[in-house]
């Protein structure tokens, strides 16, 4: 796993910076009601997404939270006033507060079904009635472009995934919210090329093959034997869904 507080200086430089937050939060209004007043972008990291957010449309006070405290020291100056120190699992807000809630790359991270079941049930309780839960779903199956370098992680021992879309649908469901649209964009300036996979694998990336794995090694050499090491295979496209709470 990531130390997020060690990733915040260097994190929006290695995923894409603007364009992806841009995308991000195109897509991310799309899905979220023309009268929504407020909205929390939860596990907002650097703030750079959630920043668009803010100015993406008129009248719609945004507000951030995440775990990281470097994460949240970066993302401050982003949204002044607005953004806290905060766990998805427990937020710090009162029942039925939003319009909308957020969970941009997310769902991922999360360590199992009981922890997904928690933001689930938090991001429910936080909305009014009416209000959407918008989050990522399917974040590893979206890196997955069939390319050469996807052929020779294949091998890896698999990851556990959590953020399935049918699995977050169900946990919505749970908790009283029901599918209310779907959308996709393109993580610009994140396709993979061999060298930064190779990188990657040395930071940690792939939680089945943590640094110091006498298998990462193997893999490393696989990638380094690939041609055009320099060379960024296609974008991943990420899918969002959103549930509205009735």
């Amino acid at each position: 796993m990531l130390d997020y507080d060690k990733e915040a200086e260097a994190y929006d430089a290695l995923r894409g910076g603007e364009p992806r937050a841009a995308a991000a939060a195109d897509a991310v209004l799309g899905l979220v009601p023309p009268g929504a007043r407020t909205l929390l972008d939860a596990a907002c990291g650097t703030g750079i997404v959630t920043r668009r957010l803010a100015a993406g449309r008129d009248g719609l006070r945004v507000a951030g939270a995440d775990l990281a405290p470097e994460m949240v020291r970066r993302a401050a100056p982003r949204l002044p006033g607005a953004v806290v120190r905060a766990d998805s699992r427990r937020l710090p807000f009162r029942d039925g507060v939003f319009d909308a809630v957020s969970t941009v790359w997310l769902l991922h991270l999360l360590g199992g079904a009981e922890e997904l079941a928690a933001v689930a049930a938090e991001c429910a309780r936080v909305l009014r009635p009416g209000g959407v839960w918008v989050t990522t779903v399917d974040k590893g199956a979206a890196h997955n472009v069939g390319s050469d370098i996807d052929a020779v992680l294949a091998a890896r021992p698999p990851s556990p995934v959590v953020d399935a879309s049918g699995e977050v649908a169900s946990h919505a469901r749970a908790h009283g919210l029901r599918p209310a649209g779907t959308a996709r964009f393109t993580g610009h300036g994140q396709g993979r090329s061999p060298r930064s996979t190779v990188a990657d694998l040395g930071r940690g990336w792939f939680v089945t093959l943590p640094p110091g794995d006498p298998g990462a090694d193997g893999f490393a050499e696989r990638l380094a034997a690939l041609p055009d090491q320099d060379r960024p295979r296609p974008d991943p496209v990420f899918t969002l869904r959103a549930f509205a709470k009735a």
